[in-house]
């Protein structure tokens, strides 16, 4: 299996909500602005207890890359009518599994000394 098909695969089980048969290998791990989480078991009690969370979701893909052992996409994740969320993830894969994904997205107000100054003109 190539790695844009295990990529198709993990965003479909997403779409039907079948969390539980994510290609993911038994010691994935999943890297984001909220930390890591170290192990299939870990990973899917944490979207069971927060399904609200983390079922739902609408894919908007916007940019793929996809190379034999690793995968980039950049999508928007869209929940309901009044959530959306821009994200990056890396995939990295061993066999037919995700070993490894590395996700990257802003989950917060940008604090007040990091804000730009508008452009006066």
């Amino acid at each position: 299996m190539g790695s844009k098909h295990i990529i198709t695969q993990w965003f479909d089980k997403w779409l039907q909500g079948d969390f539980l048969n994510l290609p993911i290998s038994e010691t994935f791990k999943h890297t984001s602005p909220f930390g890591t989480i170290d192990g299939k078991k870990a990973y899917l009690d944490l979207v069971k207890q927060n399904q609200d969370k983390f079922l739902g979701y609408r894919f908007e893909i916007h940019d793929a890359i996809y190379e034999t052992n690793k995968a980039c996409v950049r999508y928007t994740a869209k929940q309901s009518e009044d959530f959306s969320l821009a994200v990056s993830e890396w995939y990295y894969i061993k066999g037919d599994v995700i070993q490894n994904i590395f996700s990257y997205y802003h989950i917060g107000d940008i604090r007040e000394e990091r804000q730009l100054e508008k452009l006066k003109i």
